[in-house]
């Protein structure tokens, strides 16, 4: 028996996972809502969904029973706490809040409800990181002592546009938000390979000095003037890592992360990725390894090779590495639109399937927290100066027998 999903929020970032859910064998129906009507037309036409909602409100009065929230990025965590309340599962896009009061309670509302929470944290699912936490649990890396992760976007990389449509006539006032409210792509590289979560950080900020304004302390509802933040943390293992959230910055775009053991250790770069050893016995080049650029599909039963190969339009999971289990995914994903370096389909298919057999999905809501608080907290030492704050810890999910995979 499958589920009824309700996407809240049909924007450019929704196109991508709105044939996703659509062609999903465990969803049975889908519910597009949104408070603009012609978007939500549009979309209906477009994708072929005649169920339509005019609100979040709405939606939550219909018996749908998962919420995909895919709107601002200021409203997430509410916006979850209504739906979970209303008795629906909930996939959220990152991040998954921007205070720690309102991520306690989404966490609290979880344990409450019982209900499925998963963030859509697209870094869990990258090539790298699927090889550091294969390398992390066979102990390859020794004991970690430290590890690097950053995300590099400037803002003349699109941002103006994506502010634009998520803030519509008010854009400026949402726009210069502080760096490290955004963490999780950089944050979930590290905690997803070695469990460590974060425990105290040191922050320091870079006053922004561009003549758009937006990071004026009179221009954003955040008093922010940091348009790049590069924050040390302590982690729960004894190790330490380095954060940067950057905004304005000479470089083309990143989501990266090194780790360092005292075994082995993890490199990436713009010269690109490699894995070494203490002893020299290993030194490998992992480009090929981590490239995304599809992997074919055969036909159960038949070899994988020559004209047995599957063509279902480029007869592949599009956008996926080597690393990547794509035998798990529906045949239904096969050709269909993937994104974030193979991350789309597996968040997708991860999310369903918690739905539907109760069990515990990746990036649930104890680890969406861990990925998130940190950040708060270092914009916090930040604006004191690099102050050392503790960074508070909601705990494990209670009763875990396991974690989808």
């Amino acid at each position: 028996m499958g589920i009824t999903v309700g996407m809240v929020g049909v924007g450019a970032f929704a196109q991508s996972f709105i044939p996703l859910f659509k062609a999903h064998p465990l969803v049975d129906d889908v519910v597009l809502c949104d408070l603009d009507a012609n978007k939500l037309r549009q979309n209906a036409e477009k994708h072929g969904i005649p169920r339509t909602c005019p609100s979040l409100d709405a939606l939550c009065d219909t018996d749908v029973d998962a919420a995909v929230i895919i709107t601002q990025n200021w409203l997430h965590a509410p916006q979850a706490i209504q739906a979970l309340r209303a008795g629906k599962h909930v996939y959220s896009a990152v991040p998954t809040g921007i205070t720690v009061e309102e991520i306690a309670g989404l966490v609290k509302t979880v344990e409450e409800t019982g209900k499925v929470y998963m963030l859509g944290e697209t870094s869990y699912y990258y090539p790298a990181v699927l090889y550091c936490r294969a390398q992390y649990a066979k102990g390859a890396f020794g004991h970690v002592v430290y590890g690097e992760a950053e995300y590099y976007h400037d803002w003349d990389h699109g941002l103006y546009d994506v502010m634009k449509w998520r803030g519509g006539a008010r854009w400026r006032e949402f726009a210069g938000g502080p760096p490290m409210h955004y963490p999780t792509h950089s944050t979930s590289q590290i905690i997803s390979v070695t469990g460590a979560h974060m425990t105290h950080v040191s922050c320091q900020g870079f006053v922004d000095r561009t003549d758009d304004g937006l990071y004026r302390a009179d221009a954003n509802r955040w008093q922010n003037v940091f348009s790049n933040e590069a924050a040390l943390f302590r982690m729960s293992d004894g190790s330490c890592c380095r954060i940067n959230e950057f905004r304005r910055i000479g470089h083309p775009g990143t989501v990266r992360m090194c780790l360092f053991g005292t075994e082995g250790s993890f490199e990436h770069n713009s010269a690109g990725s490699i894995w070494v050893t203490k002893d020299r016995s290993q030194s490998l080049r992992l480009d090929a390894l981590l490239e995304c650029k599809g992997m074919p599909v055969r036909r159960t039963g038949e070899k994988a090779e020559g004209m047995d190969l599957v063509t279902a339009e480029d007869g592949t999971h599009r956008d996926v590495s080597p690393l990547h289990p794509v035998e798990r995914l529906p045949k239904e994903f096969i050709g269909l639109p993937n994104g974030h370096a193979g991350a789309h389909q597996f968040l997708v298919d991860d999310f369903v399937q918690a739905c539907v057999d109760g069990s515990l999905p990746p990036n649930h809501v104890w680890m969406a927290a861990r990925y998130a608080v940190p950040g708060i907290l270092a914009h916090e030492s930040a604006m004191n100066g690099g102050r050392l704050m503790e960074i508070p810890d909601f705990g494990d999910p209670p009763g875990v027998i396991g974690v989808r995979d």
